[in-house]
């Protein structure tokens, strides 16, 4: 029950959070889109830090990486430069192969298998 009441708590909370930014406050585009992904980045932060298996940090990690993608991208659009969308192409690259590693690690292999 106290689970059920947490997840419950949890939902309101960003249900709120995102009310807020979309119709209560007046922001500009990019900055509701910065602040959700700034909440969704929080969230993982737990989520790693609390995390009961390692499964669950991994996930985490995976998670940050995307929203780091979406980060930049976001910051390409608005911008027009192109070296964000580089950075975002570099980077989900990057956080593919480390999934791979990490996923092959806590399996319990070695790299070369």
């Amino acid at each position: 029950m106290k689970k059920i009441f947490s997840w419950l708590l949890i939902l309101v909370i960003v249900c709120t959070v995102i009310w807020l930014v979309f119709w209560k406050f007046k922001m500009p585009l990019l900055q509701q889109l910065t602040l959700i992904l700034l909440m969704a980045f929080a969230m993982c932060l737990h989520r790693i830090f609390i995390g009961p298996t390692p499964a669950d940090r991994a996930i985490s990690v995976d998670i940050i990486g995307i929203l780091v993608v979406g980060f930049c991208g976001l910051m390409g659009i608005f911008t027009g430069i192109n070296w964000y969308i580089d950075i975002a192409i570099a980077w989900a690259l990057q956080s593919f192969i480390g999934t791979l590693a990490l996923a092959k690690y806590l399996e319990g292999r070695n790299f070369d298998e």
